[in-house]
C-alpha cells in the first residue's frame, strides 16, 4: 500500500507534537521546588487512583508556601490520537468557573462599583423584578432562590444544550429569567448555576464591559492565567482534552454533546491545572483581590434565619482536615474538577479530569493530606 507524503508528514508532526508536550512537563518539574517524596507519594496516590475509578486522563497541580511548585499530567488527554495529558491540558472547570467570577465580582466591589447589597436590576435591568429583591451578594451565595436545572438528565434542553450563543449572558438569561423564585431570597441555600449568571450580568453591568473581557483583563491576566478561555465548541484551541464518560459496563465512551456558552459565568470556563494553580497563588497572595475582599468571599454565608451556609461567595468552605479549606468542585460533561486551599498554611492543590462522574474531591482531599504531611 503506497503512503502518501502529506500521511508521513502528519505522522511527524503528530509524534514532534507529542514529545513536545512531554518535554514542557519534564522541564517544569526539574524546576520544582516540591520535595522529593511528596511528589513520589502524589504520583503514586494519582496512579492509584486513575487504575482504581478507570480514568483516561488526570492533570494536576500543588502550590506550597503561597507559591506554585509543582504540577504533571497522568494518563491520556485523547486516547484516540495517543495525546498525553500534561499540566498544560485543558479541561472544562465545569463549576470551578464560578469562584473565578465570584473574584471579578468582588473586585469590583473593592473598586467601588459594585454594590453587593442593591437590587440585581441596577446592574442587569434584563432581569426581571421578582416579588422580592435579589442582590448580587445573594447570587454569588446561592441565597437568592433562583432555580438550577430542571431536571438532570441530558435531555434536559438546559443540561444537554446544543445551542450556541455569542452572549453568555443574554443566550444565559433567557433559559430562567421569567421563571418564579423557588424560595425567599436569602432564607435558602439554592444551588444555583443560573444564579451566577445574574451575577455575571451584574459585572458587565457595573464595569461597562462584556463579562468575558472583564474577567480575562482583572482576573486572569493578573493571575498569569493566560491560556484559560470559555469552552467555544467552534474554537480551535490547543491543548483542549477529549471529554470521556464511562459506561454501566466499566466501557469509556465519549461524553454527551455540551454547548456550555450559555453559562459560562457558572460553569463554562476552560482552563489547565497550571493556570488554576496561578489562580490559586493569586488569591493566597492577595495579587488580584486584597486580604478583606478575599476573606469576606471566604466567609460562610448565613440565612435569614441565621443558619451557616458552609459556602461563601463563590466558595466553597469547609474544615474536613481540622484546618479551614477553601475551594470548588465541578462536574459536567467529560469533566470532574476540584480546587482546594488550606490559607492558614498557604497550601493549595488543583485536580483536573477529563471523564464526568469520578470523585475529584476525594483525591483532592488525599493530595492534600500528602501535603499537610498527613498521608503517610
Amino acid at each position: 500500500m503506497r503512503i502518501s507524503r502529506n500521511h508521513h508528514a502528519r505522522m511527524l508532526l503528530t509524534k514532534t507534537f507529542i514529545v513536545l508536550l512531554l518535554l514542557e512537563t519534564v522541564a517544569f518539574s526539574q524546576q520544582s521546588n516540591l520535595s522529593a517524596e511528596k511528589r513520589t507519594q502524589i504520583e503514586y496516590a494519582v496512579n492509584k487512583f486513575m487504575a482504581a475509578n478507570g480514568i483516561p486522563g488526570v492533570s494536576v497541580a500543588i502550590v506550597e508556601n503561597g507559591e506554585y511548585e509543582w504540577s504533571g499530567g497522568f494518563g491520556m488527554a485523547d486516547l484516540e490520537n495517543s495525546v498525553p495529558a500534561t499540566s498544560y491540558t485543558l479541561y472544562r472547570l465545569a463549576s470551578i468557573s464560578k469562584p473565578i467570577t465570584a473574584t471579578a465580582a468582588m473586585l469590583l466591589w473593592q473598586r467601588g462599583k459594585l454594590d453587593l447589597d442593591a437590587p440585581a436590576q441596577k446592574y442587569c435591568p434584563a432581569f426581571p423584578l421578582k416579588d422580592s429583591p435579589i442582590t448580587t451578594r445573594q447570587s454569588l451565595a446561592h441565597l437568592a432562590g433562583i432555580r438550577h436545572y430542571k431536571g438532570d438528565s441530558q435531555e434536559d434542553p438546559e443540561v444537554g444544550n446544543i445551542r450556541h450563543f455569542d452572549s453568555p449572558i443574554d443566550g444565559g438569561l433567557n433559559f430562567f429569567k421569567n421563571d418564579p423564585l423557588v424560595a425567599q431570597p436569602g432564607t435558602k441555600f439554592n444551588y444555583s448555576t443560573h444564579g451566577f449568571t445574574v451575577a455575571g450580568c451584574a459585572i458587565e453591568g457595573a464595569s461597562g464591559q462584556k463579562y468575558v473581557d472583564f474577567v480575562r483583563d482583572n482576573v486572569l491576566l493578573p493571575a498569569g492565567m493566560t491560556h484559560t478561555r470559555p469552552d467555544d465548541r467552534f474554537a480551535i484551541i490547543p491543548y483542549r482534552t477529549r471529554f470521556y464518560s464511562k459506561q454501566k459496563s466499566g466501557a469509556l465512551v465519549n461524553a454527551d454533546f455540551l454547548d456550555s456558552s450559555y453559562k459560562v459565568p457558572g460553569g463554562g470556563w476552560l482552563s489547565s491545572a497550571e493556570d488554576m494553580a496561578r489562580f490559586e497563588v493569586a488569591m493566597l497572595n492577595d495579587r488580584v483581590v486584597n486580604h478583606v475582599t478575599r476573606d469576606l468571599m471566604w466567609a460562610s454565608q448565613k440565612t435569614s434565619d441565621g443558619k451557616e451556609t458552609g459556602y461563601g461567595l463563590g466558595w466553597g468552605t469547609g474544615k474536613d482536615l481540622g484546618v479551614v479549606d477553601v475551594g470548588h468542585g465541578g462536574g459536567q460533561q467529560g469533566t470532574s474538577t476540584f480546587i482546594m486551599m488550606i490559607p492558614e498554611r498557604r497550601a493549595g492543590v488543583v485536580v483536573l479530569m477529563n471523564i464526568d462522574g469520578a470523585d475529584s474531591s476525594a483525591l483532592a482531599t488525599d493530595l492534600m493530606k500528602i501535603l499537610l504531611g498527613a498521608g503517610k
